[in-house]
């Protein structure tokens, strides 16, 4: 059996995690403005219009951070148990690269949204620190 004794530092995971509700909010609220501004019923996703294209980027942009969102808390979280700080900076990585991914892609050219890439860092650090964490439980190796 395996007990958890949280580390002081892990605040920081937990302020890590607030934050990135705030960045979900955010880009729920742009593609809600966005609906209004282009027009775009519920519940369609996106506009067939050829001149709503900037409509269609916002709301690319939160849909794709949607899909990475529950890899990145999980590493959060389990990451954060071993690696605390370290796994608190790789977070603000990741948190940083998705904004300026949906500041880039808002524009309408969607190549402006590789500007965020940067924000792999953060999610593959924290998977790493995942990795780590149960390699150390395994008792495999020491990290």
């Amino acid at each position: 059996m395996v007990s958890i004794n949280l580390p002081a530092e892990y605040g920081y995971v937990v302020l890590v995690f607030v934050a990135s509700v705030f960045l979900m909010q955010w880009l729920a609220i742009r593609v809600g403005m966005a609906r209004k501004k282009y027009d775009v019923k519920y519940p369609q996703m996106y506009s067939d219009k050829d001149d709503d294209i900037v409509f269609n980027c916002i709301q690319r942009s939160h849909q794709n951070t949607c899909e990475g969102y529950p890899l990145f808390l999980a590493c959060l979280f389990l990451g954060g148990l071993q690696y605390p700080c370290v796994s608190a900076i790789l977070g603000l990585i990741w948190l940083a690269g998705r904004v300026v991914y949906a500041l880039g892609y808002s524009t309408g050219d969607p190549a402006k949204r590789e500007r965020g890439v940067f924000g792999i860092i953060g999610v593959l650090g924290l998977l790493g620190c995942t990795i780590a964490l149960g390699l150390n439980l395994l008792g495999i190796v020491k990290l």
